[in-house]
This record gives C-alpha cells, structure tokens and sequence, in this order.
C-alpha cells in the first residue's frame, strides 16, 4: 500500500527507474494524496484506453485541496474526454511516416519515434492514440530508419521523440546515438522531451555525459507549459544540461484552464529564463480526440500573444503556431 504523501522523493533514495515505475495509475489514488477526493471523485475516467500516470516528482509540485491546480489539470482524466469532438491523428503523422516509427514532414529533417513510453500521460497529447506497437522502429535494430535516412542524403537534422526518448536507458539510447553519429550527413540532433519538467532526476551523470561526448550539435526542446511545473529539482536539471552544450528550448500548449492568462504565460517566460531554456513554440491545441476541452480559440490566443509582445523582450516571446496536416511546415500565427 503507497503512503500518501505528496513529498518529492529523494534523489538520493533511488534512481529514475524506481520513480519510473512507482508513478501513480489510479485516479482516485491521486485524488486521495491532494485531499481531493470529495470534490473530483464523480467527475474522473478511472478506467481509459489512455491511461493516467504521473510520477511522485510532479505531484509534489501540485496544491493539495485545489481541484483548479494547472497541473494536476494536465494529468487527471476526467469525463469531458468522452466528447467525440477531434480526431485520431490530428497532425497526419501517419501519413507521413516512409518506414516504422520514422517521420519525415519537412524538408532536411526527420523525426524518429524512439518509444511509446513516456514518464507522464498528457490528457492533452496529439499522439494518445498512435498505434505505437505496428510503428515500433527498434524491432528490427532501427535498421529501416538508418538505411531510409542514408539514402536520402539531403536529411541533415535527426529529431527524437516519442513517447518520449528519454524514457529509454542509457544504454541504449547511447546505441541509437552511436547509429545516428556513423550516418556523416546527419549534423543536428534535437531531442524533445517532458522528462526533466516531470522526473527531472533521470538527467543523471551518465546522460550528460552521452550528451556531452556526442559529435552532434544538439538542441533539447522541453516541454513546459507553467511556471509551477519549474522548481529548484528541475532548475538543477536543466542547468546541468546547458553546461553540456545542450541549447535548450520550450515548446508549451496553449490550454484552456492550465495556461490562457497573460501573466501566466509571462511568468513562464521569465522562469523558464532562469533557467537557461529560450521559449520556443506556443502551440494551438491540436484537435486530438478526447482533448478538446482544453480549446482556447484563436481571438484569444491572439489576444494572449500581443499582450505577451507588450510585456516581454522579444527574445522571451514564443512563436504562436499551429500544425496542419501535410503542411509543409508549422504556420506562425501573428493575428487574426
């Protein structure tokens, strides 16, 4: 039986792996730890083809009592997901996918699905119902991706994501980046990720020193969507990763509930600053099925970014965009 406690755990108490597997599954044992039991009980989905899982780390980080807390509202599944507003595969990955597990939309770069896992399930997630195990790369040693990108000499950048690729062990992912460095046009890699916003402890020395030692020049693109999510655990994380070399960037969904204020988006600017990481993207929701709750509508995301432009040095004013389906491109939104 879990003790209920929102305590972060200690790093030092057991690695990434452990918190990996002790993340919360259960609603209504997430209710219980924030006392919230009462006021969100008949409200959740306890049982879903996209499963709750949230680890102790990013818990700590809610209010206890608050049913409006923006990050448990990420995380907690709850019966708006019944509409039947959205679609499966809002941004047309499979369609643009030439060999298993590997995207190719734009031109010069490639995006490669390195896993289905992630270390926490967005409800927002444009990628809930990707069918993961048809479209699994590893299977046969990432051997169809590797040989699709050395035939197509114009691919400079690798883009891993997932799921989320650093859900994967050192070991291997250091074999996959060992792959991708034989390939000599590849000059780029760009790995995005949630984990060191969620489970910042599994940026651990060995990790740094993949990233450190790696030929590419390598840009990390997070995914943080408010300033709460930003403690002294993950300011240690992310700092660790800028020392080695690592650009690190944002990437936020705009969603309705979590983020749509001015001054929330602001002080997440200025936070995520302090913490070496540059603003990057501020993505429209994609209309993912299950997820439209989250909506904000295009006045007042627009709205939003010019109240952002008045208050913030261009340098902290991310990109207002949206991905359409076999565009050639994501569309920077600047007003209606």
């Amino acid at each position: 039986m879990r003790i209920f406690s929102v305590a972060a755990p200690s790093q030092s108490q057991f690695d990434w792996r452990r918190e990996l597997a002790d993340a919360v599954s259960d609603p209504h044992e997430l209710l219980a730890l924030l006392d919230l039991e009462h006021a969100l009980g008949d409200r959740v989905v306890s049982h879903s083809g996209f499963r709750l899982r949230v680890p102790m780390a990013y818990i700590a980080k809610m209010r206890k009592g608050d049913p409006d807390d923006p990050l448990l509202r990420q995380v907690l599944p709850l019966l708006d997901e019944h509409s039947s507003d959205g679609v499966a595969d809002p941004v047309g990955d499979l369609d643009a996918m030439p060999v298993p597990g590997l995207l190719h939309k734009y031109h010069g770069r490639v995006l490669l699905l390195t896993t289905g896992a992630c270390a926490v399930h967005c409800r927002y997630c444009f990628r809930r119902e990707f069918p993961y195990s048809q479209a699994n790369p590893s299977r046969n040693g990432w051997r169809q991706a590797l040989d699709y990108i050395r035939d197509h000499p114009e691919i400079t950048e690798i883009i891993l994501s997932g799921g989320d690729p650093l859900a994967i062990d050192n070991d291997k992912l250091g074999e996959l980046l060992q792959r991708l460095e034989a390939i000599p046009q590849l000059k780029w890699l760009r790995i995005h990720t949630r984990i060191p916003v969620v489970l910042p402890s599994r940026i651990d020395v060995k990790l740094l020193q993949l990233l450190r030692r790696s030929r590419f020049r390598i840009a990390m693109v997070i995914h943080a969507n408010h300033a709460s999510e930003l403690t002294h655990h993950e300011a240690a994380a992310l700092r660790a990763l800028s020392e080695t070399g690592v650009t690190l960037l944002n990437q936020s969904v705009l969603l309705k509930g979590v983020n749509d204020d001015a001054d929330v988006l602001t002080a997440l600017s200025k936070s995520l600053y302090e913490v070496s990481v540059l603003p990057y993207y501020l993505h429209m929701l994609d209309p993912v099925r299950g997820a439209m709750h989250f909506a904000v509508p295009l006045h007042r995301a627009t709205s939003l970014l010019a109240q952002l432009q008045s208050r913030l040095p261009g340098y902290l004013v991310p990109k207002l965009v949206q991905e359409r389906a076999g565009a050639d491109s994501k569309t920077v939104i600047f007003a209606i």
